[in-house]
């Protein structure tokens, strides 16, 4: 059975598409730890990250790199963390959520996004990508 993250790529879940080209997928988490919480992908799906051929392997953080200084720009924050738990979906995936500090990315703070606010953030973010 297809993750729910191939079900995104292939179309048939909806998402907050912050970036996209033939291998790779950034989008909102629609239950973000903090405003801005992103989630990139490869589109092929593969289970654990280290799983990933090389070449895909440095190219999904390639890839993340403009989507993180994006939302740098549009949500207030130190850094952009990023974290790899691999538990969560069996799809590899790499999640990039803005801090202030160290204590901001705890996963017992997820909660459901509205999806007009989801649309809005996604909308500035992809802005800030030019």
């Amino acid at each position: 059975m297809a993750s729910i993250f191939t079900r995104i790529v292939q179309g048939e879940i909806p998402c907050h598409k912050l970036a996209e080209n033939d291998q790779f997928l950034a989008f909102l988490d629609v239950r973000p730890i903090r405003a801005g919480h992103a989630l990139v992908i490869p589109k092929e799906e593969v289970d654990y990250l280290f799983d990933l051929d090389d070449e895909r392997l440095g190219g999904i953080m390639q890839f993340a790199k403009p989507v993180a200084k994006a939302i740098e720009k549009v949500v207030p924050c130190k850094r952009i963390g990023v974290v790899v738990i691999g538990l969560e979906v069996p799809h590899a995936h790499v999640h990039l959520v803005p801090i202030q500090q160290i204590s901001d990315i705890n996963f017992a703070l997820a909660k459901p996004a509205a999806p007009d606010e989801l649309e809005t953030l996604a909308a500035s973010i992809r802005e800030a990508m030019v």
